[in-house]
This record gives structure tokens, sequence and C-alpha cells, in this order.
């Protein structure tokens, strides 16, 4: 059966096929049957279905039915992702000149190389869709334990693609396709520019049942536009190395009562490590990504950038790669706004031009962030009081708390206390209390930090005092400062104003113009109460940075911290 809108058929070796299994071609229930009919069990020699395990991959010269061969294959030799019964019986193959109007049932011809192995879906098993004519077969699959969720995964099993595994692609840049608007343009992007691509999915966290199968989803998405642009698609699973790089650091943060920021971690050890190495195990000199960031060449070194778009910047969560991974990376869209990227996603028909931007933290989703978080750390309620020590509260948990935080204290009116919001201003870890304050409280207030070992995109230190500006969260307009090294690889950093509610674990990210130097995690500040302990005075150092400052130039006006 053809899409309508499919071009017109090209021959057989112009179209992908699926097994030939017999079809129900008639109405029940009012709804057309598309699944394939099962054919009936032999009685002789049959096992039954076994109830403890669902059916893999059947082994070579096991299938059932007229199975002819192992696994659909788009123009250039790729096995497509998919479930037969989306597919239906057949998948026409599009020409390099048909695209744009490629209907969304059609393959576009693209540049391809050995075939990938596609992931399973949220149900099914790879589909068995079969190239007309190939004799190969698909290989035996682990059976998966019954009884899995909508979109459950194993944590270990990398979804392989490119031949059997350990083979290449025929792609000089493979693009890491999120299912969103922004790694879709950025494509395309290449793609007009003649790159030779391909795109990757991948899937960072194991869905939990929980009903929230964003991950499924997306990986649709990014398949579609695969599909529209001709490009190969491959799935690959890097859950397991997710949850030791970032999620268990995301954890060991929150249980020491500090903010961490997990979208640097990720772009750290996944995006930029795991994705990169995987992307040159496929014979890839490139990656791509939709991050809002510019990459430029500058007196022999690789400099990061801000997106043009300075509404949509991301370079705050980039500031740790290094050259080698900024040396191997593409930010197509960094030189766009988003309107125009969104006017480009509309233009083609993207599949995703409509869709939303991703928010919040990607494995956490529309959950409540406290049921989540309880799954995985001891909460323990305990007393919410004022900086003089005095009870007029409860909390559900001190990780659910930051610095500066109003929302969610459940503080009423406090006898003797005036008609004020309330602001956490600190935590006292070792007692489990929360440490509360009314309207601009001075306890809030910051000139000086102390980061831990700085990371810098150069590769080395530059020359100190260095004048530059910094972020201390993402939203934040750029400060001036002054920035003093310390013999452990972190800084000492003084803000030429003062700062309110810097947070211990989030990211300070230092910037010269539109340049990003590199950044670090908050240890500590000069705030009259330590965030952390809830005790006054606890780094008086700080202080005294803060009373004596490091000689800086006080000449240094905006012209000066522009890039050269």
């Amino acid at each position: 059966m053809r899409s309508s809108r499919a071009p017109a058929r090209r021959g057989r070796g112009d179209r992908i096929e699926l097994p030939r299994r017999p079809l129900l071609a008639t109405r029940r229930d009012g709804r057309d049957r598309r699944h394939p009919r099962r054919p009936p069990a032999r009685r002789r020699g049959r096992r039954g279905r076994q109830t403890g395990a669902e059916p893999a991959r059947r082994p070579p010269r096991a299938g059932r039915g007229h199975r002819r061969s192992g696994g659909t294959r788009d123009a250039g030799g790729n096995r497509l992702d998919g479930a037969p019964d989306r597919l239906r019986r057949c998948l026409p193959v599009a020409g390099a000149g048909d695209w744009p109007q490629l209907p969304s049932p059609c393959v576009h011809r693209g540049a391809g190389g050995p075939p990938p192995r596609a992931a399973a879906g949220c149900r099914h098993h790879p589909s068995a869709l079969a190239d007309a004519g190939r004799a190969s077969r698909p290989r035996a699959r682990t059976p998966q334990p019954a009884g899995l969720a909508r979109c459950r995964r194993h944590a270990r099993r990398t979804s392989p693609a490119a031949g059997g595994g350990g083979g290449t692609v025929n792609a000089r840049v493979i693009v890491g396709m999120s299912g969103g608007v922004d790694s879709s343009v950025a494509a395309w992007l290449l793609r007009e520019r003649g790159e030779r691509l391909a795109g990757l999915f991948m899937q960072n966290w194991n869905e939990d049942g929980s009903g929230d199968c964003r991950a499924e989803d997306d990986r649709r998405d990014a398949l579609k536009v695969c599909g529209q642009l001709g490009l190969p698609f491959i799935a690959r699973n890097f859950a397991a190395d997710y949850w030791a790089g970032v999620f268990e650091t995301f954890l060991a943060e929150y249980r020491a009562g500090r903010t961490p920021n997990p979208d640097v971690l990720c772009n750290r050890e996944i995006k930029f490590k795991t994705f990169l190495d995987e992307a040159k195990a496929l014979g890839a000199e490139k990656i791509a990504t939709g991050h809002y960031a510019r990459v430029d060449r500058h007196n022999g070194r690789w400099r990061l950038r801000r997106g043009l778009d300075a509404s949509k910047d991301q370079s705050y969560f980039l500031h740790q790669l290094g050259q080698a991974q900024l040396a191997s990376t593409l930010f197509p869209v960094g030189e766009l706004p988003k309107s125009e990227v969104r006017a480009i996603a509309a233009r083609l028909g993207l599949a995703t031009a409509k869709k939303k931007d991703s928010t919040g933290i990607c494995f956490i989703g529309e959950r409540d962030f406290r049921v989540f978080l309880a799954q995985y750390i001891a909460i323990t309620p305990g007393e919410i009081v004022t900086p003089d020590g005095a009870v007029i509260g409860q909390h559900g948990g001190i990780a659910f708390h930051t610095l500066g935080q109003r929302e969610g204290l459940r503080i009423g009116g406090v006898r003797g206390r005036p008609e004020a919001p309330w602001f956490v201003v600190g935590k006292d870890v070792a007692r489990n209390r929360l440490i509360v304050d009314q309207g601009d409280s001075p306890l809030l207030n910051a000139t000086v930090l102390r980061s831990e070992a700085m990371h810098w995109v150069a590769g080395e230190a530059p020359d100190f005092p260095l004048r530059c500006e910094a972020q201390v969260r993402y939203r934040q307009p750029p400060q001036a400062c002054t920035v003093t090294p310390r013999t452990d690889g972190g800084v000492d950093l003084r803000f030429d104003a003062t700062q309110r509610a810097v947070t211990p674990g989030q990211s300070l990210v230092l910037y010269r113009g539109d340049e990003c130097l590199g950044g670090a995690i908050i240890a500590a500040t000069d705030a009259p109460l330590d965030p952390l302990r809830g005790s006054v005075g606890a780094h008086a150092d700080l202080a005294a940075l803060a009373a004596h400052p490091a000689t800086a130039t006080p000449s240094t006006t905006a012209k000066d911290l522009a890039s050269p």
C-alpha cells in the first residue's frame, strides 16, 4: 500500500518493502486493522509463548512467515527505525530532486554508508523491514524482561547503529538530533552547505514508567526529520554513561545541600564526550548540535563565543568545553536568531517546526521535582528558623530549597514579624535546618566568591589579575569583576557591585566581551551567613578580600572588555 502523497513509483530497486505478511484489509469496529495477522501456530513441535519474557528477534533462518531479509534500509544502505505497523507495506524512496515536497511516509535518498541497526521503540522491537532482494537476516536479540512499561529501556543496553556494531557511516558530520527544532534546522543548514551528514539521537535517560515518555516522542520526531532531510538515522542509548557521569554527581550535590547544574555536566560528559567519541568511532570528523553558540579560530586557538541571539545564548552551559572539543564541533544555528530558526523550519515543513522548546531538567520532564528527587535521596523534614534561631515553620527537605528562594516555604503570618516575604538565606546541613529572613536581607549579599578548580577554554590560564565579566546564573547580565588565582587551581573573584544570592554548587562563567573564557563551580562566598553551615563569619578570609580588594585597573571600561 502506498501513501497517496508518495512520489511516482521508481521500480523495484527504488522502494523499500516490508516483510510479506498477511494484512487485514477489512474494517473492524469501524476502524482499519493495520497490524499484520499472526499466522496460526503449528500444532506439532511448536512451543507456546513463554510468559516470562517478551519475544526477541528470531535467530537466522527461524523467521516467521515469508520474511525476506534483515531490516529495512534506505537508499544509502542504512537501516530504518520504526514499527512495521506504522510504516505499512512499503515506503517509496524519493530522489534528491523530490525534496522538500517529500511527504512524511516517504524515505529520502541520502548519502549513507554501511547500514546501522536501529533502536527498539517503546513497545516494539527493531523493525523487520527488508530491502527487496537482500538475503541477509537479522541477528538474534536478547529477550526483554516481561512487563516493561511503555518507555522502559535497559540502562546498559546501547541502541546499535551502523552495521552489526563497530561499523562506520558515510558522513563527515554527525548531527545530534534531539527531536527539537534547533537541531532540525542545524541539520538542514549543514545539508545546504553540502556536508555529508548522519543524524544521531541520544537517549540519556531510561524511562521509569511514570508516563512522561518524552524520550520516545523526541526519538520519533528526530527520525521524522531525518527522513525529511534524507539523512541516515542512528539511535544510541547513553543512559549508563549519563547515570555515572551526570546523575550520580547531581544526587551527591543535593545530598551535600548544594544546588547543581546538570546541563553543564551533561554537555561535558555526554554531548561533547560520549557523543563525540561515538561519532569519531563511526568515522565522522565533526559533530554538530543545535546550541546557540559560536566557535571560531583566533591567534592559533579555538574560541567559544556567545550565540548571536543574546536571549538564547547557551555558551554559559558550554563553558567546560576545551580545544579538542571545539575543533570537532559545529554550531550552525549560533549565527541566527531563534525567530529565523522557527521561520526556516516552518517554511520547510519540518516535523518539529511547531514543537515547543524543552524546559527544566531533561530527566525530570513534567514530573514534580520533589516526588522525583525523593525516589533517589533520603528526604528528612526539619525546622525552618530565622537567623536568630527562632523556629517559625517546618520544611519538607533541605534539598528542595535553594538560596534566595521565596516560593514553597509555606510560612504564614508570624507573630511579632512584619508582613514581608520570606527568603531562604542559608542551610544548616548538619542540623537539617533551613534558615530564612525577610525582605531585602543583607544576609544574601556577596561581593567575593571562591571557586573550585577552573576550566579554561583556551587550555591555559590567562594573565592575572584578570579583568573580565562574570555570570553566576544563566540569565544574569554579565557583571564586571577582578579575578585572582589560587594555588589549588581555583580563583577568588571580586565583583565591582554587590551580588545577591550567589549560590554554592552553581556555575561561575567568565567572559571577555562575547568570548567565553571558562568557568568553575562556586565553592563559597563572603556572604555574612555561610549558606551551607548556617554560621556567621565562616569565610573571614573572603570577607577580608572584599574589604581590601586586589589591585585592579580602575580605568577599565566596557571597551577594554571587548573581544580582540
